[in-house]
C-alpha cells in the first residue's frame, strides 16, 4: 500500500443531533467544540488534508463558515446518506485513503491518528479501527480505509443503517474485508472511560478536561486525560449513566 497516496481526515459533523442539538458548535474555552477537534487533528503528521463532511441543511451553514475560518476543506451533501456524503467529499479532494472521524469526538488524539494510519499503511488490511474491539477509551474512535472500498460498498448496499453509518458494511463483513485493530498500549486500555459527546453530561466532562489540560499543552494525550481522570475520580461519574446509541 503506497504511503504517498493522499490521506484525508474526514469529519462527519452536522447541527441536527437529536440528543444534543448543535453540539459541534457548542463552545469550550471560547471556541466551538469542532474547532478544538480540528486543532488537535492538525497535530497528526500523517494527515494530508482535513475535510468536514456536513449536510446541505441550512442549519449547517455555520459549520461551513467555520471551515473557511480554519482554512480546512468542507463538503456538503446528503443529511441522511452519510456514506454518499463522505465518499463524494473524499473524491472531490482526491483522497485515496480516508480516516473516518466524528464531530462528537473532540478529544481525538493526534498520536493515535498517526499510529492507526501507520499500522494501516504497514499492513495488509482493508480497514483499521480503534473502536471495534473495546480497548481504547470511547471517543478515541476512528477507522482508516481506502476510498476505493467505500466506493465499492456504496454500490453494494442501500440499507439505511449502512448509508447512515459510513463504514458499518465494511466492518460487519469480515468475511469480505480484512479488518485490523490498532493494538492498544496497556496504559490506554480503559474502555470504561467515555470521551465522546452525545448528551449534556458528556459535554460537561469534555469541557472540564479541556479547561484543565489544554492551556499547558493543546495536544495533551490520551494518557494525560486518563491520569487527570484517575486523579479526579468524581469526574468519571459525570457521564457514567449515558448509554451509547446503538446502530440497529
Amino acid at each position: 500500500m503506497s504511503s504517498k497516496a493522499k490521506i484525508i481526515a474526514s469529519i462527519e459533523a452536522r447541527s441536527g443531533s437529536t440528543r444534543l442539538p448543535g453540539k459541534v458548535l457548542k463552545e469550550i474555552i471560547e471556541k466551538p467544540m469542532l474547532e478544538l477537534m480540528i486543532e488537535r487533528i492538525k497535530g497528526a503528521c500523517l494527515i494530508d488534508e482535513i475535510v468536514i463532511a456536513t449536510s446541505l441543511n441550512p442549519k449547517d451553514d455555520e459549520i461551513e463558515e467555520l471551515s473557511h475560518k480554519l482554512k480546512v476543506k468542507c463538503f456538503r451533501g446528503s443529511e441522511d446518506d452519510v456514506l454518499d456524503r463522505v465518499l463524494k467529499a473524499a473524491k472531490k479532494y482526491n483522497g485515496r485513503h480516508i480516516v473516518e472521524l466524528w464531530g462528537d469526538t473532540p478529544l481525538i488524539d493526534p498520536l493515535i491518528i498517526d499510529e492507526a494510519v501507520k499500522y494501516y499503511l504497514q499492513n495488509d488490511f482493508d480497514c483499521v479501527a480503534t473502536c471495534l474491539d473495546k480497548s481504547f477509551p470511547w471517543g478515541m474512535s476512528l477507522l482508516v480505509f481506502p476510498t476505493q472500498i467505500l466506493e465499492e460498498v456504496s454500490l453494494i448496499t442501500n440499507d439505511p443503517v449502512d448509508r447512515e453509518n459510513v463504514s458499518n458494511y465494511i466492518y460487519e463483513h469480515p468475511d469480505k474485508y480484512k479488518i485490523g485493530h490498532l493494538p492498544c498500549p496497556p496504559e490506554l486500555k480503559r474502555p470504561e472511560i467515555r470521551l465522546t459527546v452525545d448528551e449534556s453530561a458528556d459535554f460537561e466532562l469534555v469541557k472540564v478536561i479541556f479547561e484543565n489540560l489544554s492551556f499547558s499543552n493543546p495536544f495533551f494525550s490520551t494518557q494525560d486525560i486518563i491520569k487527570f481522570l484517575d486523579a479526579n475520580p468524581d469526574l468519571k461519574k459525570v457521564n457514567e449513566n449515558v448509554k451509547q446509541k446503538k446502530l440497529k
